[in-house]
C-alpha cells in the first residue's frame, strides 16, 4: 500500500515538474516570435482610413440609439463637481492583508435568507484594497502615453495574452501616438498548482513588463477589485495617459480604429466624459440561480443603471479619476461592469453607445457566418469573444493589405 502512495506522489510531482517546464517552453517561443515580429514591423500610416463615416453622426445626435438615448457626453455639458484628491498617494500604500469579515453582517435576517453562494462576498465586501504581488509603476513615467490598453486576465490565460500581445496589444507608436498594454491579474485560487503558477507568472512578467497582479484571489465575483485597484493604482501612477481602453482578453480590437474615435472625440472637444461601449440599458438583476449572473433580491432588487459590456469599451483619464473618488463612496457589487455603472451614474452620466463595440459578438447566434467575416472585424472596434487561435488568424487577414471589402455608396 505504501508502494502505491510513493508512487503516485512521484507521478504528481513529475506532472507538476512537466507543466512548468511545458509552459517555460511555450513562452520563451512566443517571446522569439514576438521579437521577429518587432524587428519587422512597420507601422502603418492611419492616413484617411475613413472609419468615422456616416456612423460618426451618432455623437452630433443626428441619429436614434433605437430605444435609448442617453445623455451626451461632452466637455460641452457641465459635470457634477467631483474633487480629484491633491493628497493622492505616491506609491501604492497597501502592503499588508488585513480582511476579516465583517461579523455584524451575519445577525441581519436579509444575510440568513440571502443563497450562500454570495455569503463570502457579502462578508469581505468592504476589503477594498490589497497588496501588490506586481508592480510597474514607471509605466507611463515619461508621460507621453496616449491610449493604455488594459486586458483582465487570469493567470492560466497565457495563450491569451501572448495572442494580444502580438496582435492589438502591441506596445507600439502609431503616428505618433504612444500605446502602453497592461494585463491586470489576481492571485491562483485555491486548490491550483499555486506556487508553480506564480513562478510562471513572475517569469512571463521578467520578459514582457506588463503585468500588475494583486494578492486576492482570481474569482468572478472579484473582478470588481480589480475595477477599484485599478483606478486606484491610475490614479497614482498613470493618470497622464490621455485613454484607457479596457477589455477582456478573449476580444478583437482594431487599433486603428479605436484612434481614429478617439482622434474625433478630440477634435470634436468631448474629451472630458468620455466613456464610449456597447451600452446596456433598462436591464433588471437576473434571478435565474444557473446563470454566472444571477443576483438574488437581498442584494439586489432595482433596475440597473445604464453600462457597457465589459468586453471592451473607451474612455478618457479624466473620467476615470472621477471614477475612482466616486467608487470609493459606493458597496461594492459582484458585477464589474454593473459597478461601473453605478459609479457613472453618481456622476449623473451615462455611457455612450456606440455600433462599433460589439461585446455580444457581431451576430448573437455564434453559428452566423458573419461572425468570421474579416471585412466585419476591419470596420468595427471591438468584437467579442476569439480564442487565440481565431485571434491571431483573423488580425493576419484584417492587416492584409490585399484583403479587399466592398465600400459604401451614397445614396
Amino acid at each position: 500500500m505504501d508502494n502505491i502512495f510513493r508512487r503516485k506522489r512521484i507521478l504528481k510531482t513529475l506532472l507538476s515538474l512537466s507543466l512548468v517546464f511545458a509552459s517555460l517552453v511555450m513562452i520563451s517561443k512566443f517571446k522569439l516570435v514576438d521579437n521577429s515580429i518587432k524587428d519587422d514591423m512597420e507601422v502603418k500610416s492611419m492616413g484617411q482610413a475613413g472609419w468615422c463615416g456616416p456612423e460618426c453622426d451618432l455623437y452630433k445626435g443626428k441619429r436614434s440609439l433605437g430605444n435609448y438615448s442617453p445623455p451626451v457626453i461632452g466637455d460641452d455639458l457641465v459635470a457634477p463637481r467631483v474633487t480629484v484628491s491633491n493628497t493622492t498617494a505616491s506609491t501604492w500604500d497597501v502592503h499588508v492583508m488585513n480582511c476579516s469579515e465583517d461579523s455584524a453582517v451575519r445577525k441581519n435576517d436579509w444575510f440568513r435568507r440571502l443563497d450562500t453562494r454570495f455569503h463570502q462576498f457579502v462578508l469581505h465586501r468592504h476589503c477594498r484594497y490589497f497588496p501588490m504581488l506586481i508592480n510597474h509603476p514607471d509605466k507611463c513615467r515619461n508621460g507621453d502615453v496616449h491610449l493604455l490598453m488594459v486586458v483582465k486576465s487570469v493567470i492560466e490565460q497565457h495563450d491569451r495574452r501572448e495572442a494580444v500581445r502580438n496582435t492589438w496589444g502591441r506596445e507600439q507608436t502609431i503616428d505618433g501616438k504612444r500605446i502602453k498594454t497592461l494585463f491586470l491579474l489576481g492571485s491562483p485560487t485555491n486548490g491550483k498548482d499555486t506556487k508553480n503558477l506564480q513562478k510562471l507568472i513572475e517569469y512571463e512578467d521578467m520578459i514582457y513588463g506588463d503585468i500588475l497582479q494583486w494578492d486576492f484571489m482570481d474569482t468572478f465575483f472579484n473582478l470588481t477589485l480589480k475595477e477599484v485597484n485599478f483606478l486606484k493604482w491610475f490614479d497614482i501612477h498613470c493618470c497622464s495617459a490621455k485613454f484607457i481602453f479596457k477589455g477582456d482578453d478573449d476580444v478583437f480590437v482594431n487599433t486603428n480604429n479605436l484612434l481614429e474615435l478617439i482622434r474625433f472625440k478630440t477634435e470634436d472637444r468631448k474629451v472630458l466624459n468620455v466613456f464610449v461601449g456597447d451600452t446596456i440599458s433598462k436591464a433588471i438583476p437576473i434571478r435565474n440561480r444557473q446563470s454566472k449572473y444571477y443576483i438574488p433580491k437581498e442584494l439586489f432588487d432595482r433596475p440597473y443603471p445604464p453600462y457597457v459590456g465589459g468586453g471592451g469599451f473607451l474612455m478618457s483619464s479624466q473620467l476615470a479619476r472621477r471614477l475612482f473618488v466616486v467608487s470609493e463612496d459606493l458597496e461594492l457589487y459582484p458585477i464589474d461592469d454593473v459597478f461601473l455603472g453605478m459609479c457613472l451614474q453618481k456622476l449623473h452620466l451615462a455611457p455612450e453607445m456606440h455600433p462599433g463595440f460589439r461585446t455580444f459578438g457581431i451576430m448573437k447566434r455564434r453559428v452566423s457566418p458573419m461572425n468570421s467575416e474579416p471585412c466585419f472585424f476591419k470596420n468595427l472596434i471591438v468584437v467579442h469573444k476569439l480564442s487565440p487561435q481565431e485571434l491571431l488568424m483573423m488580425w493576419s487577414v484584417v492587416e492584409n493589405k490585399e484583403l479587399v471589402c466592398a465600400k459604401r455608396t451614397a445614396p
